[in-house]
């Protein structure tokens, strides 16, 4: 087995033979009426890192939530085969919440989420993740910002590009709904994958080629 950053579990698998691949496809699963398998009550958080097990095991993209970097002080030992962490700090600010790789390009993006219904306030930005992400444009990576409003229920993958233009415009305090249906690609909670990012990735890399 093994233990990803995410705090998830995979394991080395056995190539799928014909029979079991067939197997797989023609199972068939019943829905109770009345159930929704789309966010089932999950945080955004919980929402992407269900995708992202689902992309992994599928060997569709490798993305991982990024660890936070913490300096331990004091440990606790209760028992021998226990740890408690008693007092810790953090190194240094962290970057954005995942990186990955898709279809040969590296992806890096954050989640954010709010109950406002009509904006999306700016100061949920830091300067160093908005500084990480114009670096990782300037080396051509695929950058991003996934906001959930959860009041709403609605999801959508904004270009990093057009959340760094409106940080760094003077006396601007957040994004429009309005501003963000126009510059992003609205997706939808589903079931497998929980949350399908991976349709706007395709679609930035689609305009990218256009270019």
């Amino acid at each position: 087995m093994v233990k990803y950053p995410s705090g998830s579990l995979a394991a080395f698998r056995k190539p799928v033979t014909k029979k079991e691949e067939h197997a797989t496809v023609h199972r068939s699963y019943k829905h109770r009426k009345g159930v929704n398998f789309s966010d089932r009550g999950m945080t955004l958080e919980q929402q992407i890192n269900e995708s992202n097990k689902y992309y992994l095991m599928g060997e569709i993209a490798v993305v991982h939530k990024k660890p936070t970097p913490i300096q331990i002080v004091k440990v606790d030992y209760p028992k021998r085969s226990k740890a408690v962490i008693r007092e810790a700090y953090f190194r240094q600010a962290s970057t954005t919440d995942y990186n990955g790789v898709y279809k040969g390009y590296y992806l890096d993006f954050e989640a954010k989420e709010t109950r406002n219904k009509t904006n999306f306030p700016l100061k949920n930005f830091h300067d160093h993740q908005i500084f990480h992400l114009d670096e990782c444009l300037k080396q051509q990576g695929i950058c991003f910002t996934i906001i959930r409003f959860a009041s709403l229920e609605r999801y959508f993958v904004t270009p990093a590009s057009f959340v760094i233009h409106a940080y760094r415009e003077k006396d601007k305090s957040s994004m429009t709904l309005k501003e963000i249906e126009s510059h992003s690609y609205e997706i939808k909670s589903g079931f497998r994958p929980t949350l399908p990012y991976l349709e706007a990735v395709d679609k930035f890399i689609a305009d990218r080629k256009s270019e």
